[in-house]
C-alpha cells in the first residue's frame, strides 16, 4: 500500500502491531518512495521528503534522498526549501561529498530578497558547514552581520562562530563588525555578538586586547539588566535576561585577566551583581556562580575576592546538591589564592563529609586536605580521623595517606604525630601505602624518647585486633626491634602498668602466624622479629628455644622466601655469641621527605619541596648503592656477609658498626682469614630504592652526601618541559631537573594531560634506560586522567657524566573505551644535563 501523504505514512506505521511488519512496511514505502523520484513532479516530491525524514527520524536507512532535497532548495517556494533545507541538515553533515553541490544553494539564498529564506540558508550553514564552505562563504557572512535585519544580524553572528570555530585564521576578518554588534540594543543579536567574541578572544589573544576598550560598554549593558524593572519578554523567574547577564560575565572574565585597568572598571557592577541578585532562585544563583568566576579570574581586589568565596560559602548551605557540589569544586580551585578567606567556611566543609551524596563527600574531602595548616591541624585531622571510621573504603587509601603527609608536614610535636599515625593505622590499617609506614617507623626511629610508648601502643593495639595489615606490621617491627624496652619497662597504657614477659611477645607473634590475615610479608615480619626477640641478652633460655624449634619448622616451608629466612636464621642460631650482634638494634635510618599524594588533581600536600627544588633533590640523597659517574660501589666481604644476614640493605650499614657488631662480623671474617679491609670501616652496601622484599626489616636508607666546601647558592634555573608523547588524545610532558650538588642524576617530572573531553583510564606509564644509567620511579599520582587535570609521575636517572639521557617509554591506557599500547623512544633532552665536559 502506498501512503500518499506524511500523515497516512503515520497513521500506517502506528497501526503495525509488531516490529517486523513496520521494518516491512518502511520498507516498501521507500521503495515507492525512489520510484517516485524517477517522476518529476515537485508536489510528490515535497511529499515524498517529508515522509523520508520521518523514516530516517525512525532510524530507517533515507540517504537516497539527499539529491532530491537539493532539488527542493533550489525551488521558488518558501514550503520547499523549508523542507529541503531540514532535509539537508538531517541526512548530511560536514563528511559528506554531496555537501559541496549545497554552497552554492546557499549563497543564492543569503542573497534572497525574503529574510526568512535568508534565515534558512543561515540557520543551515550554522549547522552544517565544513571547512571549505567556511572558507567559500565567510564574505557573504561578513556582509549579513552589517544587514539592517535584527533576525538576520542575530543568525549571521552565529555562522560566523561556526567559521571561526572551523576555520580560526579567519577570526581577524569579523572583528570589526563584532564591535558594531556590541553596540545593538537587541538581546537576541548581543546575546548572539557577544557568543562570537567570546570564541575570537579565546581563539587569539591579540584580538583580546583589541576589545578591552568594550569593557565599558558591557559594563553598561550588564548595569542596564541589573537595574531594569520588569520586562515580560525577557524575564525568567524575576531575573532579566539571565541568559545574557552569564554570557556578559564570561566576556568579562576574558577580558579582565592580566590587565589591571579593565579589572578596575568592571569591579563596581560586579559587587552590584554580587549583591542584588535573588540567590533564593536556581537561576539567581546561575548569575552569582559566573560572577564569582569572573571576580576570581581577573585581577579584583581582596575584599571583591571574599565577597566571593562569601558567596561560595552561601552555596554550601544551599539544599540543592548540585549547587554544594558546584561550591565545593570552585573552592578546590582557589583555596590557593586566599586560604584565610576559606577557612572561614571550614565547618560547612567539615559538614559536607556527612552528606549522602558520595561526589560531595569527595570533593569536601579533597578541600579538607587543602586547609590543613600549623594552626588547625589538630582539629582538621581529628574531624578526618573521625570520618574514616566510617568512610567508603575506596576513600581510606587517599585518606591514610594525606594524614599522615598533613602529620609529617604540620605536627605540633612528635607525639601527636606517632598518635595520628597509631589511630589510622588502628582504624583502616588495611589501606596503607608502603611509603607511609615506612615513614612511620623512620620516625619512631628518630624518636627514642616515645619508643616504649609507642610499642606499648602498638603491643596493646595488636592484641585486641590483627586484621589490619599495616598495623600488624609496624607492631611487629617495633616490637621486634625494640623488645627490651618492653620487657624492662612494662606495657603502658593510660594510667595502667603492667609487666611484659618475653612469653607474652613470643606469644603474641606467634598468634599472628596462626591467624587467617597472616601473608607470606606478614610471616616474613615475624620471623624476623622473633629471632631479633631471641637474641636480646634478658630473654628466657626456653623462649630461645622455642624459637629455634619454630624456625626449624619453617626451614622445611614451601614458601621460598619464609624457607631462606628460617634457614638462615637456623643457622645464625649455631654462631653463638655472634647472634647478638648481627641481631641487635638498628641505628635510626636517614629521614627522607615524603613525596607522594595529591590534594585536588595538582596541590601536593605533605611535601617540603621548595620553588627553587620543585623535585625535592636537595632532601632526596643518591641512595647507597647507585653508581655514580658509572662507577659501581665497592663491595666487601663484610657487607656480602651483612647481605647474607639479611640486612645488607638497612641503615646500619650506613654508619660505622658499634664494637659488638664489629667484633661479631670480625669474628666470623676471621674464619676466611686475614683481608685488606679487615680493620677499615664497612663500605656503605647498596640500598634498594625500595624495600627489599628478602629482608622484611630492611627499610631503604639514604647515604648523606660528603660535605663539600662552601660556595654561593646558585640562581634556581628555569625548568623546561620537553614533549615526550603526543598522540591518541593523550600528551605526555618531561621535565628534567638537575643539581650542582649531585652531578650525573637528573630528576624527572613527567606530566599526563589528555587532550579532548575523554577521560584516559589505566594508563600504565614504563620506562627504561641504557645498561650504563640507573632509573629509580615513584608511584603515578593518578592512573585515570579527566579533562583539565594533570597527573604526575617522579623519575630518577642516575647517568654517567657527560652521557645523554636517553629514556624508552611504554604507554598504554584505554580512551573512549579503546585500548592504547604504544612504545617511543625519547632523547630530546639537552646535552650537558648529566655534568661533565
Amino acid at each position: 500500500m502506498v501512503y500518499h501523504n506524511l500523515k497516512a505514512l503515520i497513521k500506517g506505521i502506528r497501526a503495525c502491531k509488531t516490529v517486523a511488519d513496520e521494518r516491512a512496511l518502511i520498507q516498501q514505502e521507500s521503495a515507492a518512495i525512489r520510484t517516485s523520484f524517477k517522476e518529476e513532479d515537485s508536489f510528490a516530491r515535497h511529499n515524498n521528503i517529508a515522509k523520508l525524514l520521518y523514516i530516517h527520524m525512525l532510524g530507517s536507512a533515507a540517504h537516497f534522498g539527499q539529491i532530491e532535497c537539493l532539488k527542493l532548495v533550489a525551488s521558488p517556494r518558501f514550503s520547499d526549501k523549508r523542507l529541503g533545507y531540514l532535509g539537508i541538515m538531517l541526512l548530511l553533515d560536514e563528511s559528506q561529498e554531496t555537501l559541496t553541490l549545497v554552497t552554492n544553494s546557499l549563497k543564492n539564498d543569503m542573497n534572497h530578497s525574503n529574510m526568512y529564506a535568508v534565515g534558512l540558508a543561515l540557520c543551515t550553514f550554522a549547522n552544517i558547514a565544513s571547512e571549505e564552505m567556511s572558507r567559500d562563504l565567510a564574505n557573504e557572512i561578513e556582509k549579513l552581520l552589517g544587514s539592517s535585519n535584527t533576525y538576520i544580524r542575530k543568525k549571521a553572528a552565529l555562522c560566523a562562530l561556526r567559521v571561526i570555530k572551523k576555520v580560526p585564521e579567519l577570526a581577524d576578518h569579523f572583528t570589526t563588525k563584532a564591535k558594531n554588534l556590541l553596540t545593538d540594543r537587541n538581546h537576541g543579536v548581543l546575546l548572539s555578538s557577544i557568543t562570537l567574541v567570546t570564541e575570537m578572544c579565546q581563539i587569539d589573544p591579540a584580538i583580546r586586547d583589541e576589545f578591552r576598550n568594550a569593557v565599558p560598554l558591557l559594563v553598561r549593558n550588564l548595569k542596564s539588566l541589573v537595574t531594569t524593572g520588569y520586562s515580560p519578554e525577557h524575564d525568567v523567574s524575576g531575573i532579566t535576561d539571565p541568559f545574557l547577564q552569564v554570557k556578559i560575565l564570561r566576556l568579562l572574565r576574558l577580558l579582565g585577566q592580566g590587565d589591571d585597568k579593565a579589572s578596575e572598571a568592571m569591579n563596581d557592577i560586579l559587587a552590584q551583581v554580587a549583591t542584588n541578585t535573588d540567590s533564593t532562585k536556581n537561576v539567581g544563583n546561575s548569575i552569582l556562580y559566573e560572577t564569582v568566576l569572573t571576580v576570581l579570574d581577573i585581577e579584583a581586589d581582596t575584599g571583591l575576592r571574599v565577597m566571593a568565596i562569601n558567596i561560595l560559602g552561601k552555596f554550601l548551605s544551599n539544599r540543592d546538591n548540585n549547587i554544594r557540589y558546584v561550591a565545593l569544586n570552585t573552592l578546590n580551585k582557589v583555596v590557593s589564592m586566599d586560604t584565610n578567606a576559606v577557612q572561614r567556611h571550614r565547618n560547612i566543609i567539615l559538614d559536607c563529609l556527612r552528606d549522602g551524596d558520595i561526589s560531595i563527600r569527595r570533593r569536601a574531602l579533597e578541600l579538607s586536605y587543602a586547609l590543613i595548616n600549623d594552626t588547625n591541624v589538630r582539629v582538621l585531622v581529628r574531624e578526618l580521623l573521625a570520618f574514616l571510621e566510617v568512610a567508603d573504603d575506596e576513600f581510606k587509601l587517599g585518606m591514610t595517606t594525606q594524614i599522615s603527609l598533613a602529620a609529617e608536614r604540620f605536627a605540633p610535636n612528635k607525639r601527636w604525630h606517632i598518635d595520628t599515625v597509631l589511630r589510622f593505622l588502628r582504624l583502616a590499617g588495611n589501606f596503607v601505602r608502603e611509603e607511609i609506614l615506612s615513614a612511620f617507623i623512620r620516625l619512631v626511629a628518630h624518636t627514642p624518647e616515645l619508643q616504649a610508648y609507642t610499642a606499648s601502643k602498638l603491643y596493646i593495639a595488636l592484641t585486641s585486633d590483627i586484621s589490619q595489615e599495616s598495623l600488624t606490621l609496624a607492631a611487629t617491627w617495633i616490637i621486634g626491634e625494640y623488645s627490651e624496652l618492653l620487657l624492662e619497662g612494662g606495657i603502658v597504657d593510660e594510667d595502667s602498668h603492667k609487666q611484659a614477659t618475653d612469653k607474652d611477645l613470643i606469644d603474641l607473634l606467634v598468634s599472628i602466624l596462626d591467624s587467617p590475615y597472616a601473608n607470606q610479608l606478614t610471616r616474613q615480619f615475624v620471623l624476623t622479629a622473633i629471632t631479633k626477640i631471641s637474641s636480646r641478652p634478658n630473654v628466657s633460655g626456653v623462649q630461645q628455644e622455642r624459637v629455634s624449634e619454630l624456625l626449624a619448622q619453617y626451614a622445611t616451608s614451601p614458601e621460598l622466601e619464609l624457607q631462606q629466612r628460617a634457614v638462615e636464621f637456623v643457622s645464625l642460631f649455631n654462631l653463638g655469641n655472634v647472634k647478638e650482634g648481627v641481631l641487635e638494634r638498628m641505628p635510626p635510618p636517614d629521614i627522607k621527605a615524603t613525596v607522594i599524594g595529591v590534594v585536588s588533581e595538582d596541590k601536593p600536600v605533605g611535601s617540603t619541596k621548595t620553588e627553587d627544588d620543585p623535585f625535592g633533590l636537595n632532601d632526596d640523597p643518591i641512595p647507597n648503592g647507585v653508581p655514580v659517574n658509572g662507577q659501581p660501589p665497592e663491595q666487601n666481604n663484610a657487607d656480602l656477609l651483612r647481605d647474607i644476614f639479611g640486612s645488607g640493605s638497612d641503615a646500619s650499614s650506613s654508619a660505622s658498626p658499634p664494637p659488638a657488631a664489629r667484633s661479631a662480623v670480625d669474628d666470623i671474617m676471621s674464619l676466611f682469614g686475614p683481608g685488606p679491609t679487615a680493620s677499615a670501616p664497612a663500605a656503605s652496601p647498596p640500598a634498594m630504592p625500595v624495600s627489599n622484599p628478602m629482608s622484611a626489616f630492611n627499610l631503604p636508607a639514604a647515604q648523606p652526601p660528603q660535605p663539600s666546601p662552601p660556595q654561593a647558592a646558585p640562581a634556581a634555573p628555569r625548568l623546561t618541559s620537553y614533549t615526550a608523547y603526543e598522540q591518541n588524545e593523550l600528551k605526555i610532558t618531561l621535565t628534567p631537573q638537575t643539581s650542582a650538588t649531585q652531578p650525573g642524576t637528573v630528576m624527572i617530572l613527567a606530566r599526563f594531560q589528555v587532550a579532548g573531553a575523554t577521560p584516559a583510564t589505566g594508563l600504565s606509564f614504563q620506562a627504561a634506560v641504557p645498561k650504563s644509567q640507573q632509573l629509580q620511579m615513584l608511584p603515578m599520582s593518578q592512573p585515570d586522567i579527566n579533562p583539565g587535570a594533570v597527573e604526575t609521575q617522579r623519575m630518577r636517572v642516575v647517568a654517567p657524566m657527560g652521557s645523554a639521557v636517553r629514556l624508552r617509554l611504554r604507554i598504554s591506557y584505554s580512551v573512549a573505551g579503546r585500548a592504547v599500547q604504544d612504545q617511543v623512544d625519547f632523547a630530546g633532552f639537552p646535552p650537558g644535563l648529566t655534568g661533565g665536559t
